[in-house]
């Protein structure tokens, strides 16, 4: 369930302190002083909470069933597997005496977003390396929790579910469907879809005889990670949000980080970026056949998106292909 792409979400609605001291009440977390609307929450899903015990992530009315037993499930196992800093102990109420929903509740990381106003702005270059190094690393150490198959995570089950037919097709299919969702919101020309169609084919080979599954965090952006000042430099001291967690290709996490370097005019940032995951990765093979389509997948996302919203920021006259090749060949010229 986890790889369904969702452009909305089921909305907390009103909140109650009343509801909120039940709720921290139930987990023996102490009394309410406040709490408040998250400014990066996952499309209006979270609420800060602060209480005599400490501070607080609400997060209710789930997108599908099963969305907290999933993110339970990877932030223990990453917990146990990694150093990463993730949200912990991660508490479920599945129950819906008090909200009309279930809800997960889970410590507040310190920190801040990478792409918050008047952050990056106030580093200086040596500084925005050192971050764009923590990300790539994060990735890696990310990418350490290797399973026998790719697929989704059944959490009736709780077992990992294959994709069905193979890991190429579901890519390819997903591919291929939201290029042809596009055409909704813009034109996509036939020159677009021969265009994809090749680079599909001329990597083909590499994800047949692909077998590298590890753990996808699907959504590894700006939002879902923060960054502290430390004595000694930067040090990464959030990663959360695993909605869109499954097991897949680990490049296929690369994408949003390297086209936000991109975007911003920060091509050195892009190649920090990269350049340190690829020399820790231990998945070198066919790198750049495989980074390409993993970037096309999350462009033509984008490309209909932003079409469908009016939030076009590039230039409109271009096409297709002409737009994102900038984009899947990036990892060849960053990487040169």
């Amino acid at each position: 369930m986890t790889t369904e792409i969702f452009f909305s979400s089921n909305k907390l609605g009103v909140v109650t302190n009343e509801q909120l001291q039940l709720m921290l009440n139930r987990f023996n977390l102490g009394k309410l002083i406040s709490s408040e609307r998250t400014s990066n929450g996952v499309g209006n899903q979270t609420l800060f909470v602060l209480s005599s015990s400490g501070e607080y992530v609400l997060k209710g009315n789930p997108l599908y069933e099963g969305q907290f037993i999933e993110e339970k499930f990877y932030v223990d196992n990453l917990l146990r597997r990694t150093e990463l800093p993730v949200p912990s102990p991660y508490l479920i109420d599945e129950s819906k005496d008090i909200f009309d929903w279930c809800y997960s509740i889970m410590p507040r990381l310190p920190g801040r977003h990478i792409n918050e106003p008047g952050f990056e702005a106030g580093l200086n270059v040596t500084e925005k390396k050192q971050v764009a190094e923590l990300l790539a690393i994060c990735l890696c150490e990310l990418h350490s929790w290797k399973v026998d198959q790719y697929g989704e995570f059944d959490t009736k089950n709780q077992t990992i579910r294959p994709f069905e037919g193979s890991y190429k097709t579901w890519l390819y299919n997903r591919i291929r469907y939201w290029l042809e969702d596009a055409k909704k919101y813009s034109e996509i020309t036939s020159r677009d879809t021969e265009w994809v169609e090749d680079l599909l084919a001329a990597s083909e080979d590499v994800f047949d005889n692909l077998c590298l599954p590890t753990f996808v965090m699907g959504d590894f952006k700006a939002d879902n990670i923060l960054v502290q000042d430390k004595t000694n430099g930067f040090q990464l001291s959030g990663i959360f949000d695993f909605t869109t967690g499954y097991f897949g290709d680990g490049i296929a996490d690369l994408p949003r980080i390297v086209s936000m370097y991109l975007d911003h005019g920060e091509e050195e940032l892009a190649k920090q970026f990269i350049t340190v995951y690829f020399n820790c990765s231990k998945a070198k093979e066919a790198f750049l056949e495989r980074f390409r389509i993993h970037m096309l997948h999350q462009r033509v996302l984008d490309w209909g998106c932003a079409k469908a919203i009016n939030n076009v920021t590039w230039d409109k006259n271009l096409h297709f292909s002409q737009w994102v090749e900038r984009y899947t060949e990036a990892a060849a010229y960053l990487l040169s």
